[in-house]
């Protein structure tokens, strides 16, 4: 274990024993990122808490990295679970969303909060706004939260750029330990992929040089293409777990603030997406379909879309979908406005699977199509099931 990872350990190791000993006399400084879970998020929220801790001045602050994700879903994450293993992060004093209420320190005025890549609190943590004190790594600045006046701009580089940058500023000797470099660099290559995104600043290529050290004897190339393995690595998974790995939901806010600040969220739509075929989704455990359906009834949603994007046999890329919906009715309604509104998004019915009016799965037939395309597609039918 190198120096640097040793002295993260002690500090995670230490600020979750003030957390369960309930933080007394002291602010919980709690550094939390978005809903999701992907290495480059998880990642930057763990090491910008520790340059905060190492850089404060202030005893009367516990700065805490809340890792936005429940625990148990931590375990359908193999390629951050492989990551911290080699780098021999100690799980056990990390903290998860499910595992601390912010809420009740807020409530009583002893709670500061930096979020992390965005400029806006997830649903569920809106209530918490007037605690936020820093924003780290957004795109604009949010009328919403005029308080705020430590704001760090994205500047469109990888978050664990800028917080590499940080060390790099104050304290280069800890990124010579390679398990330390490695947490980074690892989160760098992943959100450029591997250096080749359009995304990609020169900001990201200079820190994956200074960073190289952390790809140890697998180079870079190497322990990228693990990372993605890992990443697409379904065996031990069922398909509720298969599901929820990339899983995102649009909600909406309603009511008044209850006594702890949060209000009620409801949700009608939720999107999936998984790196293999629809056909070896629904094959990959007796009653898969039922457990898509199911799936989409345990999050309370009303149509629920895995988005398929994939490699086959011959080397081509596949984007397919699989809709399920509340309804044969819903489901013909959708179908309609996707026909009307994706013009650009031609739908081949997969009839071979031989599925329900309430299940439908179909191909792409469009190359070109990307995620964030689907995704806008979703929002716009969002909008007119609200209305409705």
């Amino acid at each position: 274990m190198c120096e640097s990872i040793y002295k993260l350990n002690q500090y995670l190791k230490t600020k979750k024993a003030y957390l369960k000993a309930g933080i007394p006399g002291k602010f919980l400084h709690a550094v939390m990122g978005q809903e999701v879970a992907d290495v480059g998020s998880v990642v930057s929220t763990i090491m910008y808490a520790f340059f905060l801790n190492e850089a404060q001045t202030s005893s009367r602050l516990c700065t805490l990295p809340v890792i936005n994700m429940k625990r148990a879903d931590f375990s359908t994450h193999p390629e951050l679970k492989w990551l911290f293993s080699s780098c021999r992060v100690e799980e056990e004093y990390l903290v998860f969303i499910d595992e601390i209420n912010l809420s009740y320190y807020d409530l009583f005025g002893s709670l500061k909060l930096v979020l992390l890549n965005g400029n806006k609190l997830p649903a569920k943590q809106e209530g918490l706004k007037e605690a936020l004190v820093e924003i780290f790594n957004c795109n604009q600045v949010n009328s919403q939260y005029p308080r705020v006046k430590d704001v760090t701009m994205g500047q469109d580089c990888s978050c664990c750029t800028l917080v590499a940058e940080k060390f790099a500023d104050t304290s280069p000797e800890i990124l010579a330990g390679q398990g330390f470099s490695r947490l980074l660099l690892s989160g760098i290559l992943l959100d450029t992929a591997n250096l080749t995104s359009a995304n990609c600043t020169s900001k990201d290529k200079y820190m994956v040089t200074l960073l190289i050290k952390g790809a140890g004897r697998f180079g870079c190339n190497r322990l990228y293409q693990i990372l993605k393995y890992k990443m697409f690595d379904i065996s031990d998974l069922k398909v509720r777990d298969i599901l929820h790995r990339d899983f995102k939901k649009w909600t909406r806010v309603t009511g008044k603030p209850n006594t702890t600040g949060s209000r009620l969220t409801v949700s009608h739509i939720g999107m999936s997406s998984i790196g293999i075929s629809v056909e070896q989704l629904l094959a990959h455990e007796d009653f898969a379909a039922l457990e898509v359906i199911q799936f989409r009834e345990s999050e309370k949603l009303r149509l629920l879309m895995v988005v398929s994007g994939y490699y086959d046999n011959q080397k081509n890329f596949k984007r397919e979908i699989l809709v399920s919906t509340s309804t044969a009715e819903l489901m013909k309604n959708f179908l309609h406005f996707f026909d009307t509104n994706g013009t650009h998004l031609p739908l081949k019915s997969l009839e071979q699977l031989e599925l329900k009016d309430e299940l439908r799965a179909f191909e792409i037939d469009n190359k070109l199509t990307s995620r964030r395309s689907i995704e806008r597609l979703l929002e716009e039918f969002n909008r007119a099931l609200r209305k409705q």
